[in-house]
């Protein structure tokens, strides 16, 4: 039986920077914990921002934020990750001297971010619904580092594989939808996250189900008995998948999750 199912938010459940889900899938989660299913979300949102997309159900769930860098189960923080302030501006005048895009930086409430590029801040607070603060340097942010990123448009692919090369040794860098490259700690991941979960609860992987489509997603995928590339993952991902499920513009995951209500056995 899946006791436990965990999802990826932007490119899986909803188009990227988008706070449109279908509302069905709430009832949805109420049914699956009924029967002894918990349901999971996983991003690299932040906490804040994934809490007000499932707000009618987050009481019942389980918070995977900022790709791993912290863990809200049931209300509890079960988990959290810090990047050093060196290590920070480092990276930091590293996106700066090579103009790769715009720094943005992370703590557990507040997204860092030097721009002022109406575009950017509308989706970054109407569309993911963080709090951003704007400084003219962010490396005078007071607060504890979690997670850095670089936003480039139109994506990140034409420098993926050199920053990851320049910083593997010292972060776990990842692809976090096409405008976006993060960087968190190396105890921070999807998939990590995902197996302290299944210890902490006494889950099996067996019993756990996952959906992903991009590459921070799979270490989560991995960490999942039953693992599940939406079709409009990236080719990675979907070979890595043990199965495929729709789209997110045709609610894939949520008709996977609707098909485990219906069948008893699993």
């Amino acid at each position: 039986m899946i006791k436990l199912i965990a999802s990826d938010v932007d490119g899986t459940l909803v188009s990227e920077g988008s706070d449109r889900i279908n509302p069905e899938i709430f009832s949805v989660i109420r049914r699956l914990k009924e029967r002894g299913t918990l349901f999971a979300v996983a991003s690299g949102r932040s906490y804040s921002s994934i809490r007000k997309l499932f707000e009618p159900v987050a009481q019942d769930m389980i918070f995977i934020a900022d790709n791993g860098s912290n863990i809200i189960c049931r209300g509890y923080e079960t988990f959290s990750a810090k990047i050093d302030p060196e290590t920070i501006g480092e990276l930091v005048r590293y996106i700066r001297e090579n103009r790769l895009g715009y720094p943005v930086i992370s703590s557990k409430t507040t997204v860092f971010v030097e721009t002022e590029d109406p575009e950017f801040l509308d989706l970054m607070i109407n569309g993911y619904h963080n709090h951003v603060r704007v400084m003219k340097d962010v490396l005078e942010a007071d607060e504890t580092i979690i997670k850095a990123a670089i936003f480039r448009r139109p994506n990140i692919r034409d420098i993926a594989q050199k920053v990851t090369e320049d910083w593997k040794d010292r972060l776990h860098v990842m692809a976090a939808g096409d405008p976006w490259l993060d960087f968190v700690d190396y105890q921070a991941d999807k998939g990590y996250a995902l197996k302290s979960i299944q210890k902490l609860l006494g889950i099996k992987r067996e019993e756990t189900m996952a959906f992903g489509d991009n590459l921070n997603d799979l270490g989560m995928l991995e960490s999942a008995g039953e693992s599940y590339a939406v079709a409009n993952a990236r080719p990675q991902v979907r070979q890595a998948a043990k199965h495929l499920a729709g789209a997110y513009t045709e609610d894939g995951v949520l008709k996977v999750m609707k098909g485990l209500l219906e069948n008893a056995s699993m």
